[in-house]
């Protein structure tokens, strides 16, 4: 099969979002079928600048075409759009701006895709409010599978957001708060969906039903495996890297207003000023103001190839961010064994929560300082929601799980063909494309 994925941006170095999650569908893809990439030149999505050269690139194995940007954001126009049609009545031409202001604006692509299509067997579309995915759904809706990444906000509203559900012939919700929301404000018409969300690795050796390997570091400095990992010496080579010798909580991702950041070191300050043992370990791009106290730490930026290591370091992994469509460092944490503390006004964060018995959730600061306390302060019951993680990813979200639905949803509406020699069949046997499987409930 020849497949495309259409996103707004794509690179090794994004490492969040439905650009990061569509790179990882798309290189595992590759193995399977012939996969290329239609994306822009932006590597910014505050201001969509072209950074990229236009043209054809290779990255890890997948074929990028990059479109050049007509326009950058404008902020201000952008705001004043944004007030126009979520406060006052407005019409179809006012939403089709607003998608152009918000941006990525790129005729270029659309061009591309109008003229190309036929030779594409499915197209994939990730991120739904973006006009790379709206325009693009309306030029074959029937070989086209959406990828929503949808939160609860005001754009939801709007008619053109209909439209977006009425169009592509396949759906791969993200998480079951995804679909539960889409079905509850739209008309659903495609002819396959299924929860999909994205897969994550176990590292290597690590049974999902056994305790947790001990940490001693006292123990000679031993390499670790391909994720960053060893058995007998978990997390003790990276704490040392990054001069983290107390227990720490960790935070990845950029740390930005909007993503819950501020009112984390807060609630943290009140944990510290309690006698609370642990620092907070920020590793991301920072986008806002620091402020100097000293339980925090600057660890750096998180390299892909580090993360399963990192979480597995961290006594604790923080998910503060109010709204979160992927929450993919989560299952990430729930991998390496390492329990979650996320914030409750996220419906996808405490689902993962809830689902997998692997976190805690927290509605405001005194339930942050308890919470945050009881699993510092209590290593059997880490162990015990280590073991809960490990098993809700090797359930639900292992990469076989995954590539064999999004395996599925391909065959549902690509031409009448098989999508392997294998009779039709997916390697998790006969396709049946509406039939998600539901997360056990534990």
């Amino acid at each position: 099969m020849n497949v495309a994925f259409i996103v707004p941006r794509y690179g090794a170095e994004i490492l969040n979002g439905p650009e990061h999650h569509c790179r990882l569908i798309a290189e595992r893809l590759s193995a399977i079928h012939k996969v290329e990439v239609l994306t822009t030149c932006a590597s910014d999505d505050a201001t969509w600048d072209n950074a990229y050269p236009e043209g054809t690139d290779r990255i890890r194995g997948v074929t990028v075409r990059r479109f050049a940007n007509a326009e950058s954001r404008d902020a201000a126009a952008f705001e004043a759009c944004s007030e126009r049609v979520f406060g006052t009545p407005h019409s179809a031409q006012d939403e089709e701006l607003w998608l152009r202001r918000r941006g990525p604006w790129c005729p270029a692509l659309i061009e591309y895709l109008e003229q190309k299509h036929r030779t594409y067997d499915t197209l994939i579309f990730f991120s739904g409010l973006h006009a790379t995915t709206v325009q693009g759904l309306r030029v074959h809706p029937k070989r086209s599978i959406l990828v929503p990444a949808l939160r609860d906000e005001p754009a939801l509203g709007l008619e053109l957001c209909k439209e977006i559900f009425s169009l592509p012939a396949g759906i791969a919700y993200t998480t079951t708060v995804e679909r539960g929301l889409v079905r509850s404000r739209f008309r659903v018409r495609a002819q396959a969906e299924d929860v999909v969300g994205c897969g994550v690795d176990l590292p290597h050796g690590l049974d999902p039903l056994q305790p947790e390997p001990v940490d001693d570091s006292d123990e000679d400095d031993e390499p670790a495996d391909g994720n960053g990992w060893n058995a007998p010496t978990r997390g003790a080579l990276f704490r040392r890297r990054h001069r983290l010798f107390r227990p720490f909580a960790l935070c990845t991702g950029r740390v930005r207003p909007g993503k819950g950041c501020e009112e984390l070191i807060e609630y943290f300050g009140r944990y510290a000023a309690q006698q609370g043992d642990a620092e907070l370990a920020l590793m991301g791009v920072k986008l806002m103001e620091i402020p100097d106290e000293p339980f925090i730490r600057l660890a750096g930026t998180l390299a892909e190839n580090n993360r399963l290591e990192a979480f597995g370091a961290a006594t604790v992994v923080l998910a503060p961010a109010p709204r979160d469509s992927l929450a993919l460092h989560v299952l990430e944490a729930f991998a390496a064994g390492t329990p979650v503390l996320a914030n409750a006004r996220s419906d996808v964060l405490t689902d993962h929560c809830q689902r997998s018995d692997a976190g805690l959730y927290y509605a405001d600061g005194d339930e942050f300082v308890e919470c945050l306390q009881l699993l510092v302060g209590n290593a059997e019951l880490r162990e015990k929601l280590g073991r809960n993680g490990r098993r809700y990813v090797a359930e639900q979200y292992s990469w076989q799980a995954v590539l064999d639905k999004y395996e599925q949803l391909i065959a549902a509406v690509a031409p009448r063909r098989s999508t392997r020699a294998t009779g039709g069949r997916s390697r998790g046997g006969q396709s049946r494309p509406r039939r998600g499987r539901e997360p056990r409930n534990r």
